[in-house]
């Protein structure tokens, strides 16, 4: 079920985007994986700092 939707974008914004864009690819195709690459970095730094936090400082799961 897709709807076509504008999104505002500047020139400078839309310069951006075509050059990240592989030939054949889409605009949609190209957001996607943007959006998934940034949910990746997210969940990679939500990582780094749970490694990086002291142990006494974490609630064991069997505490309860």
């Amino acid at each position: 079920m897709s709807a076509d939707k504008r999104i505002p974008v500047t020139e400078e914004t839309r310069k951006e985007l075509h050059e990240l864009k592989e030939p054949g690819q889409t605009y949609d195709d190209l957001l996607q994986e943007l959006a998934r690459q940034r949910r990746r970095q997210d969940l990679e730094q939500r990582f780094r700092t749970l490694e990086e936090t002291p142990r006494d400082e974490l609630t064991s799961l069997s505490d309860g």
